[in-house]
């Protein structure tokens, strides 16, 4: 495997203008000529879709809901950072790059990460073009706050429910072509496999939820925006149908995986409160802005909240962080709140809970101007826990909720598969090992807003490709491959559910192994336990699993099954690239790498690198492939939030 960033040539702040002046064009006329297929319509693929389709490129989208608005982005809640200045607090294109590049802990390309903050200020612009409700002050300019990892207010928000709003905004662009005629939707298909033809990638095989029936889709290039992996822990805040097996599919095509390991814990959830739960729900990190983060001073202190007085209450962010206080990156946050429960400072009845307490702001600004900033959120939280944040502190711990790692992508966002693209939380590219509160929907809109369509442009200029059909002897093998896999699914269901186990059982048990294993802090015996532990769980899965009904119906489970399948095989490049890398870095805490303070210890001299995985077929090792991290305009160090 070739692993070639074609990172631009020029100083940082040149290259993406010296790479769309060097990329191939291709004439307005001409686009018509090409199809483009787009896999997903989460923020990354509508506004994707969108643009190719306005550009004059025929797209075909696919969409795993009945509609594009069901797509997980509405879950962003706190807000899409931007380098505005606004608040004329020193924010800068440079700021916002370095701020990204070090949250991130330096484990991200320099020239991916500085682009992302040149056109962070495009997509407000684009977003309030199209009727985005952002906040504004009295005066009418649009109105920021602070997030975590961030020393300035560049976040740009709509109230607690920006990715809902944004995806809006997608989806009317989206909506337009459609009604133009230049996208086809197609509703309730699932990517069942990726059709590779002279070693390009040319279309797809799709499932098509409703009846079954699997079809073949060809194009001139493929774009995956499926979005993250992070219910390969069953419990996460991801939507439930979130899953791997797009990517994974590409991946066993020859596509590069990279640091499958680097997944994100968020600090602000509802904590888990029984076995029966299917997911996590996400508070907002913004909600830190005002609300001030504590635990009882006293371990095994079970009084509530209003009854432990202000000197016997330890808020230990603001302790141990005085310069970044509450507003710590997420990794920071959720390790030290992981700490606090551990040592028996945990609240509520598991435990595994901290207080994350808004009296102070309320006796501060008043109710009103609270609920003003959080309202939804706090109607959800009480909803749902029957607790009223106004009168009482939320509880939160942290929980799984964004990934890192994905396809390996190059500069033009191209995987290792000529011809396939990964944009948004799909591919690796900008985040390193740890995301910025606020940075998702930023990179989201921006791969498919303002990125993909010159690297298409780029990509098609450049390639002499010769017209592919639906019906090429390719899309016959890649059906037949993607049947035989669906009857081995059903096989063991033919004689009933009598001693079978249930998929979410097996689900659960992977779960509980990353978790605990491959979770905030990891070892290397955990990692090796769990890697000899896995195949058991896998066995299982494909001997016992019951799955009820048929492949020629609206079969859930089936759908259900497939990707837990996908996470089985999946889990194990996680696994393997954790044990290899043997520091600490971002969310990720390897405990044989601490510093005297328990942060983590990063090992630049032996680890400044991308791990990229490469498939070598059913029942062998992955091989890892490493891309070299060069910082010509930073200089790594330890991180300090002090």
């Amino acid at each position: 495997m070739k692993l070639d960033a074609r990172i631009p040539s020029g100083d940082l702040a040149q290259k993406w203008d010296n790479y769309r002046f060097a990329s191939k064009l291709v004439n307005p006329a001409n686009r018509r000529k090409f199809t483009i297929i787009v896999v997903g319509t989460g923020l990354a693929g509508a506004s994707a879709s969108a643009t190719l389709a306005e550009q004059g490129y025929n797209v075909k989208t696919f969409c795993i809901q009945d509609s594009p608005r069901r797509a997980h982005s509405i879950a962003a809640q706190g807000g899409i950072n931007a380098a505005k200045n606004y608040q004329n607090d020193g924010d800068s294109v440079l700021r916002l790059f370095y701020d990204t590049i070090k949250g991130g802990d330096f484990r991200a390309r320099e020239a991916n990460v500085y682009r992302l903050a040149q056109v962070s200020g495009n997509i407000i612009d684009q977003c309030v073009a199209q009727g985005v409700p952002f906040a504004r002050e009295y005066g009418g300019t649009l109105a920021n706050r602070s997030f975590g990892g961030a020393q300035v207010s560049r976040t740009f928000y709509a109230r607690g429910q920006t990715g809902q709003q944004l995806l809006l905004g997608a989806y009317g662009a989206l909506s337009r072509q459609i009604h133009s005629g230049r996208v086809t939707m197609y509703n309730r298909r699932e990517m069942m496999d990726l059709v590779v033809i002279d070693g390009r990638a040319r279309g797809i095989t799709a499932r098509n939820l409703m009846n079954g029936e699997l079809e073949s889709h060809a194009a001139d290039a493929v774009v995956l925006a499926t979005g993250g992996y992070g219910n390969v822990y069953f419990l996460s805040t991801n939507a439930m149908a979130s899953n791997v097996t797009a990517a994974w599919r590409a991946c066993k095509h020859g596509a590069g995986f990279a640091n499958p390991c680097f997944v994100q814990i968020h600090p602000t959830c509802i904590p888990v409160h029984g076995d029966y739960q299917s997911k996590l729900t996400l508070m907002s990190e913004s909600l830190r802005n005002d609300g001030r983060v504590w635990v009882p001073i006293q371990k095994g202190d079970q009084r509530p909240a209003a009854a432990i007085p202000e000197a016997e209450r330890d808020y230990y962010l603001e302790k141990k962080y005085p310069s970044f206080g509450n507003l710590v990156p997420r990794d920071v946050a959720s390790r030290n709140a992981k700490e606090q429960c551990d040592g028996g400072k945990g609240v509520g009845s598991t435990g595994l809970a901290v207080y994350l307490d808004f009296a102070e702001a309320i006796k501060r600004d008043g109710e009103a101007t609270i609920l003003k900033k959080y309202g939804n959120l706090f109607q959800m939280y009480e909803k749902i826990t029957a607790a009223n944040p106004l009168h009482e502190p939320m509880m939160i711990y942290p929980a799984v909720h964004y990934t890192m790692g994905g396809l390996w992508v190059d500069y033009n966002l191209m995987t290792t598969i000529p011809g396939l693209f990964a944009l948004g939380e799909c591919n690796f590219s900008d985040h390193g090992a740890n995301r910025l509160g606020a940075s998702a929907l930023m990179q989201g809109l921006a791969d498919g807003y303002f990125i993909i369509a010159t690297s298409i442009a780029g990509y098609i200029g450049a390639s002499s490709l010769q017209p592919v059909a639906a019906t090429d002897p390719a899309f016959d093998e890649s059906r037949k491959n993607v049947a035989d896999r669906i009857h081995r699914l059903l096989r063991n269901s033919m004689r009933g559910p009598a001693g079978k186990v249930t998929v979410d059982e097996v689900h659960k048990q992977l779960g509980r192994l990353l978790w605990d294993n491959c979770g905030m802090a990891r070892n290397k015996a955990g990692l090796e336990a769990a890697l000899e532990q896995l195949p058991a769980i896998r066995d299982q899965f494909w001997n016992d699993v019951y799955i009820p009904g048929n492949a020629t119906d609206i079969n859930q489970s089936l759908e259900r099954a497939g990707r837990v399948a996908d996470f089985l095989e999946f889990a194990e490049i996680m696994i393997r690239d954790a044990l290899a890398r043997e520091e600490s870095c971002g969310c990720h805490l390897r405990e044989e790498s601490q510093t005297a303070e328990n942060e983590a210890q990063r090992d630049d001299a032996n680890y400044s690198h991308v791990s990229v995985w490469e498939y070598q077929g059913e029942g062998e090792p992955p091989v890892m492939h490493r891309e070299p991290l060069v910082f010509d305009n930073v200089t790594p160090s330890q991180r300090s939030y002090k």
